[in-house]
Order: C-alpha cells, then sequence, then structure tokens
C-alpha cells in the first residue's frame, strides 16, 4: 500500500491517500506521461475527496470515480478516518467491471 499525504507548506492537511497494492500495479502499466497525470490527481485527492467531476458509484456507499483523459480512479472515501483509498485505476472501459 503506498500512502500520500495532502501538505501546504509543509503542514498536513486533509486526507490521507492510499493506493492498494493491484491500484499501484495497474498504475505502473501506463505510458509514463499518463502516470504523471493519474498521480497528480491522486495526490490532489488529499486536499479534496471530492472534486468537481468526480460521481458517486451506483449501488455502493462511499465509492466514487473521477476520470482522467480515457482513464477512470475508483477510490472508497472513509470520512470518519479521512482515509481514501484508491482501489482501481485504467482505461474507461475496464476499470469498472
Amino acid at each position: 500500500m503506498v500512502h500520500v499525504y495532502g501538505t501546504i507548506l509543509g503542514v498536513a492537511v486533509g486526507y490521507e491517500v492510499e493506493i492498494e497494492t493491484s491500484a499501484a500495479k495497474q498504475i505502473q502499466r501506463l505510458q509514463r506521461h499518463d502516470q504523471a497525470r493519474v498521480m497528480s490527481v491522486i495526490m490532489a485527492l488529499a486536499n479534496d475527496p471530492r472534486p468537481a467531476g468526480c460521481a458517486k458509484l451506483a449501488g455502493t456507499d462511499s465509492s466514487y470515480r473521477v476520470r482522467v483523459g480515457v482513464f477512470g480512479i475508483v477510490y472508497v472515501i472513509d470520512d470518519g478516518l479521512l482515509v481514501v483509498t484508491v482501489t482501481r485505476v485504467g482505461h474507461r472501459r475496464e476499470v469498472y467491471r
């Protein structure tokens, strides 16, 4: 599991972002420029776990998705613990299956 913390001027704020091992492997399979775009959105979830353009997934209590180009990032928000866990990353035609 990979951890990302939100910081502003060296002070921890917001949510802790965890990336499951399977999601980290999916990110590693992307091309370098796509990896950078996806990781910048994932790191931004520490400060705003519900950014503009995110959508709650139907049939779940706390799962959301955000798109980065043709890629989808699926994550779970735990507001009690202030943790965002990224569960899947992939092409939008495959990530929701």
